[in-house]
């Protein structure tokens, strides 16, 4: 076995995994989602050891198994063989809600040493024919439905980014199997802008959202949920615009309708706190202006004294010259 360097690298944009490498390991490949992997775990919280323990499970399903988030994210990027330190942030650990079996109360950061013994991928998109691609998303739907309704959302975007990886990029053969396609990806990309509302990931909202728009111009599920992620991002007046396409889809919706008055108070707010905002800082340049006037005044009385007092000296001087 390779000792490497005890050095760090992020796994994660926002900084949540970092994975230090005790040793190196075997090949070039990885699991990827889906994969089957055999692991030997051992998790600390402030230096106590509270899991330890050989374990299997399905990599994007390894919550199921007890295994955190940060865990089962950090498969993809390992060997068979490596062993490795993952410092996981609460967001990957044991989120808000800590583990209670381990004696981890809520937003905890912790730490796992992980050695990857045994892994068996599966299919990669492009070595399975649609139909194989078909029949598996609606086990990953059910799969990624019910960790949604579990709030376990981090999972079931896993679960629906899947189905999307898979069939996006597909046309199918006939009216019923192009629609069946439309219906995996229209209702993935609608059920992950709802987990992204839900963990608060606005941004994704909208691009989920508009991709739903892209196949359905009218969804009245997108509009109304960019709509929500487009008032809590501030942006009222394109929030107010999506809740009033939705009523032009459906009159009677009244959440949308609510959401308009919500939008129309909101942006009143905002001008009143802009007309004060602009009024404060007229005031200040007033202020500045007098004052910067009132000191060029005082120079210029100061300046206007002063040659004053010279001519009056100089012609003293004249004086006491001349010859009596």
């Amino acid at each position: 076995m390779e000792l490497l360097k005890f050095e760090g690298e992020t796994l994660t944009d926002d900084g949540g995994i970092l994975r230090r490498i005790k040793v190196k390991g075997e090949g070039y490949t990885n699991p990827n989602d889906g994969a089957s992997v055999d692991v030997h775990l051992e998790g600390r919280c402030g230096g106590r050891l509270f899991d330890c323990r050989d374990v299997s499970f399905i990599v994007g399903e390894a919550e199921d198994k007890g295994v955190p988030l940060g865990v089962d994210r950090a498969m993809d990027k390992m060997q068979k063989g490596e062993c490795c330190v993952l410092y996981l942030q609460p967001k990957y650990a044991f989120g808000s809600e800590g583990k209670p079996e381990y004696k981890i109360g809520p937003d905890q950061e912790i730490v796992y040493e992980v050695t990857l013994k045994e892994f068996k991928r599966v299919k990669e998109s492009w070595e399975m024919d649609l139909n194989e691609k078909l029949n598996l998303a609606l086990g990953v739907k059910h799969k990624g439905n019910y960790y949604f309704k579990a709030g376990r959302y981090h999972q079931a975007v896993i679960q629906y980014q899947r189905i999307v990886s898979w069939l996006e990029m597909e046309c199918g053969t006939g009216i019923e199997q192009q629609k069946r396609i439309q219906d995996f990806v229209l209702t993935s990309h609608l059920n992950l802008a709802l987990c992204y509302l839900r963990i608060k990931e606005f941004s994704q909202v909208v691009e989920n959202c508009n991709k739903v728009i892209e196949l359905d111009e009218n969804n009245e599920k997108a509009l109304y949920r960019r709509g929500e992620a487009r008032l809590l991002r501030n942006e009222f007046s394109l929030a107010m615009a999506d809740f009033q396409q939705v009523l032009q889809v459906n009159p009677s919706n009244r959440a949308a309708r609510a959401q308009i008055s919500i939008c129309q108070s909101k942006i009143k707010e905002h001008h009143e706190q802009d007309k004060r905002t602009y009024a404060n800082m007229f005031q200040k340049f007033a202020e500045r202006d007098a004052k910067t006037r009132r000191s060029k005044r005082r120079r210029d009385d100061s300046i206007r004294n002063s040659m004053n007092g010279e001519v009056v000296t100089k012609r003293r001087r004249r004086s006491q010259d001349c010859p009596y």
